[in-house]
């Protein structure tokens, strides 16, 4: 068990880090019903945006504002590319977000040149302690706790504000929302800007601990959080939320596979299982598509005639 101790910790915060991810995704499909492929490449963003202030400002300024400039971003994606394909046919809003994730992807290959841009060390976050025998960073312990918080504080202003209902309204049938006066491009900006909001958080923490930042650091997350999101059912926000701590986890642990085994015996070198942590996670979206396509808490729905 103490063996296994630090891959679980690691992997519990590696699944808060994709469920602020995933939420983004769950919440935009259970509304828009698009799949928002420039997610990921927004929470890229936001890791340089981070490096580029924190050289000439001090952290306590870059910090929030590194938040306020990616929901701007996110809130000026929305009302671009998406809010003129309103009545589009879905495949065309579809690749609009593509057009997007590539755009972004681009623009940051041409900022930086391709280069790996360090992100800053934060304080107190990035300090290394000591838990349960084992020494970690203070940011791991942190994540899943501060998951958690956001999600609730989410939930309780989905079942209990009047935008709350709103979007519950719109996502249940956004045509009789529309004709019963819900404002639909106020809680479609709402929605967008909660979500990038939420990827920005999931940024500082993911780049704490992973601190290279590339032009394309955001689409293996931004896969992982999809994936979650589809596995827990899309829509769904605590299933988003289970879905990316079980693939954190079990990514993780698959990860200290080899040095598990050399310890309990099993095997006597290194056999490279690590290297399937990645495939893991898209095997795990086949067999979830086959036996229980809705996710695991996804709701069946009826088209109507």
């Amino acid at each position: 068990m103490q063996t296994v101790l630090p891959y679980i910790i690691s992997g519990i915060s590696v699944g808060g880090q994709y469920a602020l991810i995933a939420i983004g995704y769950t919440m935009v499909y259970g509304i828009l019903r698009l799949i928002n492929f420039a997610h990921g490449d927004v929470f890229m963003v936001a890791g340089l945006i981070m490096v580029y202030l924190a050289a000439s400002l001090p952290l306590y300024v870059a910090i929030p504002l590194v938040i306020l400039l990616t929901v701007l971003l996110g809130f000026t994606i929305e009302r671009v590319a998406y809010k003129p394909l309103r009545t589009a046919p879905r495949m065309s809003v579809m690749i609009s977000a593509i057009g997007v994730s590539y755009l972004l992807q681009n623009l940051a290959l041409y900022i930086t040149g391709g280069l790996n841009k360090n992100y800053p060390q934060i304080p107190w976050i990035s300090d290394r302690i000591s838990i349960l025998g084992m020494e970690t960073t203070r940011v791991t312990v942190i994540t899943p706790f501060l998951t958690i918080l956001l999600v609730v504080l989410l939930v309780l202003l989905i079942n209990h504000t009047k935008i709350g209902m709103a979007m519950r309204a719109v996502s249940l049938d956004f045509e009789v929302s529309q004709l019963m006066g819900v404002q639909i491009n106020t809680v479609i900006s709402v929605t967008f800007v909660i979500g990038t909001f939420l990827a920005a958080v999931g940024s500082i923490l993911f780049f704490t601990n992973y601190p290279g930042v590339v032009p394309t650091s955001g689409a293996m997350p931004g896969l992982k959080a999809f994936v979650a999101a589809v596995f827990g059912g899309i829509g769904s926000i605590p299933g988003a939320v289970i879905g990316a701590f079980i693939i954190g986890i079990a990514e993780s642990i698959i990860k200290g596979l080899d040095t598990i085994l050399i310890v309990n015996g099993a095997i006597t070198e290194q056999i490279g299982l690590a290297t399937f942590s990645d495939a893991f996670t898209f095997v795990l979206l086949i067999i979830i598509l086959v036996f229980k396509p809705t996710g695991l808490f996804g709701e069946k729905t009826a088209d109507k005639v």
